[in-house]
Order: structure tokens, then C-alpha cells, then sequence
């Protein structure tokens, strides 16, 4: 049992949107071999009530209170010079005092990065071995961004994504080695890192499958007779969820309701932002935070992840794959996840007349829904464990060992 330093940028539970569904099973598998020290952030006040959850899961915890308003005004000092907006958005003095406090007090073996704006905290402790899960390549998220906005947000998401990849690069060249969602993003970072070779790996994302599966007895939140829905999960004050949330809406859904009258697009998730909330019409619920988004997915006619700027394993595919539903999603996040030409249930489509097309093939034979949900099901059961995924990590732990 090895003394381990976790650092994760917003607190990993409750899992209830991507990177907190990964952040919080490394959490559960780490704690089940080793002694945690958790240094982490709560944005979101209602997250508070589960900081006692995840303080049983740690030998320490610490929590600083980020105040995003405050992190933004702080974050735009880099732009006097050449750092990236990421770090000083993710930099607490607190912070820095427990991680030097923490290491007078015990000896740690490994620091464990979840994200990499945590790296900064860890390079305070160069003697101390340390693994990275940079999950995307979030350098490249920003120059994707810079693509589909107008100035200045493009000559600012132009600006992160160089400084952010050149910082990037110095925390993989400092890492024993450095993780990655899918093979994909582990190439794009070595192709754009390429003194970086051989120091990188993929952990693909995985679901708890035994949480996401059907239950006849689950009651459907949808007027069974009156409605046809289809359903979009995440958190919706991300921007590439804002933008399918829009896209769906007000480009997609249109075309299909002159012949689909009983159409409703639920778009479920916490935090829905200003103009996701204007979305709301009688074709458009907008539910905002759900105390359990199983039933929704569960109910849907179809799963929509209509997604133009993603990257990686979405774990909002996974859990409707799980739940046995057919989805229709990007070209580009159907290969993150089926990398053969097996049969998936997931349906790809990239633009608006794809999914119309993908949507009315559907609703045409209700009775494919169920072959497609179980293909997609069988799928993350043989492919999609968290505890296999993750051992990836636990050998390079073993070969560090205690100190």
C-alpha cells in the first residue's frame, strides 16, 4: 500500500458529468489499494453536501473554494504574458500550503494528476514521482474553439491552446508517463509532442454498468401517448453541449416536425447556461438538474449527442449505450468508442441531414430499437469495464513502489 497524492480540479463526486465520472472511479480504485491524500476544488456550492462522501474515501482531503467569477478575473493576469489562462484560473495559495505541508508530514510515494491544470501543484514535490491523466488533450480543445468563434475569442482560444500545449508538454516530459482517453488523443499529443514518444498511454473511459441498465419497473418522467422524445444528457454549461443543445434545436428538430408532430427534445443536464435555457418551447424541455438521469434515457425513443467540437470517450454515449438505447452521435465519437467494424447500436451523423435522416430511420421501425439497445449494451459490458481500464495505471504505480 503505497502513500498517494491525488489532485483532481473540481471534487469527484457526485459523478454526474464526464470528467467527475472519471476522476471519481480513479478515486474509488486508487482508495482500494492505497492511502489517499485528495487535494481538489468545489465550483459548484450544491456540490458541498458531498464533500463528506468523498472525505470517507480519503485518508486526507482538502477542498479549496473556487469562486468562478473570481478564478476568471484572476486567470486574465497571464494575458501580461506567455502562461496560460488555465493555470492561474486553478491557482490557490491553500493549495500550495497543504501539498508542502502534506509532504512534511508523510512520505508520498506517487502524485496522481487528474487534468492538467493540477500539475502545477505537484511540481512543487520534483523529487516525488508522478503519473498525469491528461484525459484529452485540452490544448487542442481551445485551437478547436478559436475555429468556430470570431475575434477576439478566437485570438484568446488561439492564444490558450498554444500556451496551454507548451505547458503540457513540459508536465508529460516531467511525468513517469502521461494518460489519455482513446489511442486517438494519445497520438494527436506525441504527434504534437513528439519528443513525448514512449512516455504516453491510453486509459479509455468506462461505465458502471450495473448502475446504468434497464429496469422494467423504473417509471418514465414522458406521457407515453402523447410524445415522442428524444433525449440529450450532459452538463449543460459546456460549451460543446451548449452548441448541440443549439445546433439540435433550432437546425435539426425543425425538419423533423412537420411529419413528427409528437416530437420532444428533452435536454437533460445540471447548470443549463442563459441560452440553453431560451431554448425552452413546447418541443424543447429544458429539465436542468435531475435527480436521476436513468429514467430519461431509459424512456427515450432515441439518444442524441449531437456533438461538432468533442473529443475522447463521451461517458454520456456510454451510460445510454448501457441503457440499452440506440444513439446517434458524431462520426468522430462513434470511432472513440467502436474501433472495429462490429455491429454497436451507435449511429453516426455529422450533419443536419444525417441526423434527420438517422432520427426518421428510426421512429420508422420502433422494433429496432431493441437488437440496437442490446448490441450497444453487450458492447460496454465486454469493452467498457472501469476496474480493467484502469489497471493500466496500477503498473506503473507497482513499479514505482513505496518510497
Amino acid at each position: 500500500m503505497a502513500n498517494l497524492l491525488y489532485l483532481v480540479h473540481r471534487l469527484p463526486y457526485p459523478p454526474n458529468k464526464g470528467d467527475k465520472v472519471r476522476s471519481y472511479h480513479l478515486l474509488k480504485h486508487l482508495a482500494a489499494q492505497h492511502q489517499v491524500f485528495l487535494g481538489t476544488f468545489v465550483d459548484d456550492p450544491q456540490d458541498e453536501v458531498h464533500v463528506p462522501t468523498v472525505r470517507d474515501l480519503c485518508a486526507e482531503l482538502h477542498v479549496a473554494r473556487l469562486r468562478p467569477r473570481q478564478a476568471k478575473l484572476r486567470s486574465a493576469w497571464a494575458l501580461l504574458g506567455e502562461q496560460a489562462l488555465t493555470l492561474r484560473y486553478y491557482r490557490d495559495a491553500g493549495m500550495n500550503a497543504w501539498v508542502d505541508q502534506l509532504a512534511s508530514r508523510h512520505a508520498i510515494d506517487a502524485v496522481v494528476v487528474f487534468s492538467s491544470a493540477m500539475a502545477q501543484y505537484a511540481q512543487r514535490l520534483p523529487q516525488i514521482p508522478m503519473l498525469v491523466d491528461f484525459v484529452d488533450v485540452d490544448s487542442a480543445k481551445w485551437s478547436q474553439y478559436a475555429s468556430q468563434h470570431r475575434w477576439p475569442m478566437s485570438w484568446l482560444y488561439r492564444r490558450e491552446g498554444e500556451s496551454l500545449l507548451a505547458y503540457e508538454r513540459s508536465v508529460a516530459l516531467q511525468a513517469r508517463r502521461s494518460f489519455f482517453v482513446t489511442d486517438k488523443e494519445s497520438a494527436l499529443f506525441t504527434q504534437l509532442a513528439p519528443e513525448c514518444a514512449g512516455r504516453v498511454d491510453t486509459i479509455s473511459n468506462g461505465v458502471d454498468a450495473d448502475f446504468f441498465s434497464p429496469d422494467a419497473s423504473r417509471p418514465s418522467p414522458f406521457a407515453a401517448t402523447q410524445e415522442l422524445p428524444i433525449v440529450f444528457t450532459g452538463a449543460m454549461d459546456y460549451w460543446p453541449n451548449i452548441d448541440a443543445a443549439i445546433w439540435f434545436s433550432k437546425d435539426i428538430l425543425p425538419r423533423l416536425l412537420p411529419t413528427h408532430p409528437k416530437l420532444r427534445f428533452y435536454v437533460v443536464g445540471r447548470s443549463p447556461s442563459s441560452e440553453v435555457k431560451a431554448l425552452a418551447s413546447p418541443h424543447v424541455v429544458v429539465t436542468g438538474t435531475v435527480p436521476d438521469v436513468r429514467p430519461y434515457l431509459q424512456g427515450a425513443r432515441i439518444v442524441v449527442a449531437p456533438l461538432r467540437v468533442a473529443r475522447g470517450v463521451q461517458n454520456k454515449i456510454l451510460e445510454a449505450m448501457a441503457m440499452a438505447r440506440p444513439v446517434l452521435t458524431s462520426t468522430a465519437c462513434k470511432q472513440a468508442i467502436v474501433t472495429s467494424g462490429a455491429p454497436s447500436g451507435l449511429h453516426e451523423a455529422d450533419t443536419e441531414a444525417d441526423y434527420v435522416a438517422g432520427i426518421e430511420r428510426l421512429l420508422a421501425d420502433p422494433q429496432r430499437a431493441q437488437p440496437d439497445g442490446r448490441l450497444a449494451r453487450e458492447l460496454v459490458l465486454a469493452q467498457y469495464s472501469w476496474r480493467a481500464h484502469l489497471a493500466g495505471l496500477d503498473r506503473h504505480l507497482t513499479a514505482i513502489g513505496p518510497q
